[in-house]
């Protein structure tokens, strides 16, 4: 186990960056600028319950208040939420200028790191290389990047670019992509509108399908990589990188890329995370949490996409009790300019995974469990709903199609999975017309 001094929940210091602004003891807190869109089990479950064992003041900044202010529990109890339009890093700047003075800005959003990124560089606070938030963040220009470095282990992505208002059959580079082939919006998450195509009319037709949801988009067509899905979660302080572990991704059938288990992953040889962290480093990845996946082939890594925040869909909340140490305090304190803990910390004894029901038609979910908690033999077993009953569901061949959450530790990865096996097998999720 760890050194619990390394990791004790004392009040957060003051940040580095940020001690020229000398304070006296009767002044407040230290002050966090937490930015979101929709709340999310990272925020609630995760980053708020540790910003309060750190004594922080938190505000959350966002274009949904209402949706914060109406999530039950304690976790923002004590938290101010702000109206912001915060996909504007200049409306951010504006609004946290015209407040309390910044002790840190962060945001667990994959929609956000550009903004929270150049938001705390505006106040000379730690924060992520706003071009580096860019790059993973436009898989189009991930794929440039990837391709200039020239790593000696990696072999170039095939990709092409379809800007928003131009027709993929006006893209010459779309030729050298082969079939079959993955068509995803530019700036996507949570799999939506990606699909594997196999021929050039399909593409087309998919290329038509995506736009007429989002005219404003850019796609992205790339190779299909053939291999097993993998995912590498990093956390550095600018200075230090650690690797935290990693997941084994079980995906639908084609043509969609839905995820239906992650199993914690103890498997990885050297050289594998080596070739992804050199691809990181070409993408300038070094700051904060990272959630990069990839698929691995023949001992060769090639990125998938780079999420430059924690992991999420309660997959961070499995990976803290795995790891025993207090995971999202860790990642508040780099980016309270702290640095990491100077041991790592061993690789975890217990075995996980995540499993998640999801819908498979259209239709009003008419019946699904409670959320339960269970010890079954040594497994320690979370079931959360992710849909109410009595809610409409329509299916979009993506995560957002997910009703529910399986989580589980235990001894061993047999005793996991069977566990969870006999869990969604005696639990009922229905859908009627």
């Amino acid at each position: 186990m760890p050194d619990p001094g390394l990791f004790a929940h004392e009040p957060a210091r003051r940040p580095r960056r940020a001690s020229r602004h000398r304070r006296t003891e009767a002044e407040p807190p230290v002050q966090m600028y937490l930015l979101a869109l929709n709340p999310t089990d990272s925020v609630t479950e995760g980053f708020l319950p540790a910003a309060r064992r750190l004594g922080l003041a938190v505000t959350v900044l966002t274009d949904q208040p209402a949706a914060h202010r109406a999530v039950t529990g304690r976790a923002y109890d004590g938290v101010e939420v702000l109206e912001c339009p915060v996909r504007d890093f200049r409306a951010v700047v504006s609004r946290i200028a015209g407040h309390r003075r910044p002790d840190a800005v962060f945001s667990n959003s994959d929609h956000l790191q550009v903004q929270t990124a150049l938001a705390a560089g505006y106040f000379g606070l730690p924060a992520k290389d706003w071009r580096a938030a860019l790059r993973t963040k436009d898989k189009a220009e991930m794929r440039r990047r990837l391709a200039a470095a020239d790593l000696p282990a990696g072999v170039p992505v095939r990709a092409a670019e379809v800007p928003a208002g131009h027709e993929p059959a006006t893209v010459p580079e779309l030729a050298e992509v082969p079939f079959p082939c993955v068509v995803k919006p530019r700036e996507g998450v949570a799999s939506e509108d990606v699909v594997l195509v196999t021929g050039r009319p399909e593409l087309l037709a998919r290329c038509a399908e995506i736009r007429s949801r989002r005219p404003d988009d850019a796609l992205v067509v790339e190779e299909f990589l053939p291999g097993d899905l993998h995912t590498l979660e990093t956390l550095g302080d600018g200075g230090t990188r650690r690797v935290l572990g990693g997941f084994r991704t079980q995906l639908s059938a084609p043509p969609y890329f839905i995820e239906e288990r992650l199993t914690w992953d103890t498997g990885r040889p050297e050289s594998v995370v080596a070739q992804v962290l050199a691809q990181l480093d070409a993408l300038g990845v070094g700051f904060g949490a990272c959630h990069t996946e990839f698929v691995l082939a023949g001992g060769r890594a090639r990125l998938v996409e780079v999420n430059y925040r924690a992991i999420g869909d309660q997959c961070d909340l499995l990976m803290a009790d795995l790891l025993a140490v207090p995971l999202f305090e860790l990642i508040l304190r780099v980016h309270l300019g702290e640095p990491l803990p100077p041991d790592p910390w061993p690789e975890p004894a217990r075995a996980g995974c995540l499993a998640y029901p999801y819908a498979r038609t259209a239709g009003t979910l008419s019946a699904a469990p409670e959320p339960e908690d269970l010890d079954v033999g040594g497994v320690r077993l979370a079931y959360r709903p992710l849909r109410a009953v009595g809610s409409r569901q329509p299916v979009h061949h993506t995560n957002r199609d997910l009703l529910g959450v399986v989580r589980a530790t235990g001894p061993g990865q047999p005793a996991v999975d069977r566990a969870v096996d006999a869990f969604v097998a005696s639990r009922t999720w229905e859908i009627t017309a």
